[in-house]
């Protein structure tokens, strides 16, 4: 049969059976997912790179309002364990300013505006995008936290020899906090209640963790213990001791890291949630 009379259903057989240009039979694979950590590495230094415009700004207001805080406080308390409460509880509130309020707005933003789309087509594991806009948001607190700490040590004249003691809460507050954040963020159904989210947890971390807890009564310190920061705030005060308890220290930043693995599951599974909507 001349090849003038092939049929157009055996002209398309023929196309679908011949070679791709360039020589391969198939399409080629795509490409293998990316691992945890570089991925967690890139999504950390985007994050970090979007956010530092705003960066003066976040550690000005962050900072200017727990030292003002303290000075308030000072009328009120003159020293002793109440006054290392309030110094602890307002150098953590700076982590809870960022970590908590300000990342539980930037996810309610992101799924809102379906920003979390993007984020669902990139080859990159959930946990890297929970745990990079996390650490980015915590980094900024660092600064603002040990300007806290010094300052309201001089204001009510307390021990800084173990203000080492903020390379571990930091880091562990600020992990818990933000695992908070994320989740609160990405599980409220709109935008405005994420941000209102975000305001009740700040404010909690406020009254719970600057008020000195021998002053709250009994049904509040029961829920001062379930809030995330307390035992951040907890390890700080006692450092300001002449000889603290460093058995207790590390048991309440032990479980200060313990709820950083739990709130930082949880707002995995509440990204893997959302971005599937």
């Amino acid at each position: 049969m001349p090849a003038e009379a092939v049929s157009g259903g055996e002209a398309l057989a023929q196309a679908a059976e011949a070679p791709w240009p360039g020589g391969d039979a198939a399409p080629a694979p795509l490409a293998a997912r990316a691992r945890l950590l570089p991925a967690l590495a890139a999504v950390y230094r985007a994050q970090l790179s979007r956010a530092r415009v705003a960066r003066i700004p976040l550690l000005f207001v962050a900072t200017f309002q727990s030292v003002g805080i303290m000075i308030l406080m000072r009328g009120v308390v003159d020293g002793g364990v109440e006054a290392r409460s309030v110094v602890a509880g307002s150098s953590v509130l700076v982590v809870a300013f960022v970590a908590l309020n300000l990342l539980a707005q930037y996810f309610g933003q992101l799924r809102a505006s379906g920003g979390l789309d993007h984020y669902a087509t990139l080859p990159v594991p959930p946990a890297a995008v929970v745990l990079g806009a996390a650490a980015a948001y915590a980094s900024f607190t660092a600064p603002g936290t040990l300007v806290t700490a010094v300052v309201g040590s001089v204001l009510f004249q307390l021990p800084m020899t173990h203000l080492w003691v903020l390379v571990a809460v930091i880091p562990l507050s600020g992990a818990a906090l933000a695992g908070l954040g994320a989740a609160l963020g990405l599980l409220a159904p709109r935008q405005e209640l994420a941000t209102l989210c975000g305001q009740l947890g700040m404010s909690a971390a406020l009254l719970l963790g600057v008020l000195p807890a021998e002053r709250m009564p009994a049904p509040v310190s029961y829920a001062r213990d379930v809030l995330p920061s307390t035992y951040g705030v907890e390890a700080l005060a006692r450092s300001f001791d002449g000889n603290p308890d460093w058995l207790v220290v590390c048991a309440d930043l032990g479980v200060c890291a313990g709820v950083a693995v739990v709130s930082l599951t949880a707002a995995t599974w509440a990204y893997r949630r959302a971005a599937v909507r």
